[in-house]
């Protein structure tokens, strides 16, 4: 079957995508009956211009005298479905995935596809256990430290947007989406430009995911934790895990960014890590009816429309980079601290994103020389300083202001907009937990976000403290093989490692290590 995909068609919001013939055939203007199928292949909301707001998407479909077609039309060419190639592999150990996020889930799933019955192992609890341990937290429990937003089954995404969108161009992209399709998400995702699952649906997902790898011969483990790693020759020997060690010949590290004791045990056994740049900030909420008005005007309550999304980014005249990240549409603030005595803050949505609130990260740039010295993890004790003072200053409780505080020494009190954040907020002086230099780019930040969508600087908006943990701090090392530097069969992948910024690029890191551990199998005499 050959297929043409037609794109650039600009299509009104009261667009039926059941039936796309008649659409294909006036666009190439070729009779219907010359049209054997046609489907949606993609599709974006362009809001470009608030009086004309409608969708701008791609079709894929099956014409008679296609060569014909394609040659008059600027916008048709041959559709080639580029496949995903799952490689085959036989070996005599097992490889050990440290991790069950994004990449360690698909790092896991490659490796059981290829035949060499992975054993996963995952510091935090099962997705049951661990969201009834969140839900206890955000009801004014205490905190377990090793089943939280950020540690348990399918990592910190886990408790999010489950957004999907990425900039990586990488043809496993629509493999990923479409596993979390046949494993329960919504087929939208496959069409939507910037799919989402929804935190409720991911955590059906996950757990698919992992039945599906222990169907395969894979092996998951939960609370347990990587306590050591043993080399030989400069050569991976055997691992430790809840103090038992084990025989390890190929150890993907899939540890997440807030591992930051497995960071100081891997750098003190050898493994090379070096700093880099991350962003730190806080989470900034308004009402979803006002985002929704300020980015579609009048057509803000078409039904075809879901709750509007904003990605911003300014450039300060301090050479400060600010821009927002994650940002969750009828979402929720949640408290993802992962240590005792110190506050981190992240945004969720369920799928539906129905919720009163948009919040968003509002992030800055912190570059290594913003460190208090030299050493490789000072850009962690940055973040933890910060949390830990967020955690005093609002005695155990979330801290919270608003812009009109914030950004225009207004007095502190709550308007229209609410805090989300579970159980306790407080109203804060944020000045008190940040350097300067985030404080006052932050300030400056919002001010320019307002002139790309008005009402951004709303003195009702809520701004919550602190987003500390959008990224990690530090890289490990690996060369081209995917190797660490350090040693061979150790692969760090994913967001931990520093190679990821979200689900998608996070697995798309793993199935990579995966990959690569699957051609040093085939290319050593360990093979059967």
């Amino acid at each position: 079957m050959i297929m043409i995909i037609i794109n650039n068609l600009k299509l009104p919001l009261d667009t039926d995508f059941s039936n796309l013939s008649g659409v294909v055939a006036d666009r190439l203007k070729i009779s219907i009956n010359d049209i054997i199928s046609a489907r949606l292949y993609r599709k974006s909301v362009d809001a470009r211009n608030k009086g004309n707001v409608h969708f701008c998407v791609s079709v894929i479909a099956e014409i008679k005298n296609e060569n014909k077609i394609i040659k008059k039309n600027k916008n048709a060419s041959l559709f080639v479905k580029k496949e995903y190639i799952w490689q085959k592999a036989e070996s005599r150990v097992r490889p050990v995935v440290i991790g069950f996020g994004p990449a360690g889930m698909l790092a896991a799933l490659t490796l059981a596809k290829a035949g060499l019955n992975p054993i996963v192992y995952e510091r935090g609890a099962d997705v049951d256990t661990r969201t009834a341990d969140v839900r206890s937290f955000f009801a004014g429990g205490s905190l377990n430290p090793e089943s939280n937003v950020q540690f348990g089954e399918g990592g910190a995404g886990t408790f999010s947007d489950g957004k999907l969108n990425t900039g990586i161009k990488d043809i496993r992209c629509r493999t990923v989406l479409e596993i979390f399709c046949k494993f329960g998400a919504p087929e939208d995702i496959l069409t939507d430009a910037k799919p989402h699952i929804g935190t409720d649906i991911l955590k059906v997902v996950v757990k698919n995911i992992r039945n599906e790898i222990i169907s395969l011969g894979g092996e998951v483990n939960f609370n347990s934790k990587l306590d050591g790693v043993y080399f030989k020759d400069k050569t991976l020997e055997s691992i430790s895990v809840n103090g038992k060690k084990m025989p390890c010949e190929h150890l993907c590290l899939c540890i997440g960014h807030s591992a930051r004791d497995t960071f100081k045990m891997l750098y003190d056994s050898g493994v090379e890590f070096v700093r880099k740049p991350f962003a730190m900030g806080v989470r900034i909420e308004h009402l979803q009816s006002e985002i929704n008005k300020a980015l579609y005007g009048m057509f803000a309550s078409h039904p075809a429309l879901k709750a509007a999304d904003y990605k911003l980014a300014v450039h300060l005249p301090s050479g400060r980079g600010v821009y927002t990240f994650c940002m969750c549409p009828g979402g929720e603030v949640i408290n993802a601290s992962s240590e005792s005595g110190g506050i981190a803050v992240n945004g969720m949505s369920e799928s539906r994103r129905d919720g009163a609130n948009a919040n968003s990260a509002l992030l800055v740039g912190v570059n290594p020389e913003d460190f208090d010295d030299d050493s490789v993890f000072a850009g962690c004790e940055l973040q933890r300083r910060i949390e830990q003072k967020a955690y005093n200053i609002a005695n155990g409780a979330v801290p919270v202001t608003t812009v009109g505080n914030f950004v225009f020494g207004k007095e502190i009190r709550l308007g229209r907009v609410k805090p989300t954040v579970k159980p306790d907020c407080v109203l804060t002086d944020f000045s008190r937990i940040y350097p300067d230099f985030i404080v006052e780019s932050l300030k400056d930040g919002i001010k320019e976000m307002d002139k790309k969508i008005s009402g951004f600087a709303d003195f009702d908006a809520v701004i919550t403290a602190p987003e500390t943990r959008s990224s990690s701090p530090v890289r490990i090392v690996r060369k081209d093989t995917g190797e660490s530097t350090a040693f061979d069969g150790i692969y760090p992948c994913g967001e931990g490692a520093g190679y990821a910024g979200g689900i998608m690029s996070a697995a798309v890191d793993g199935m990579k290590s995966a990959e690569n551990i699957i051609n040093i199998v085939k290319n050593t005499h360990k093979s059967i």
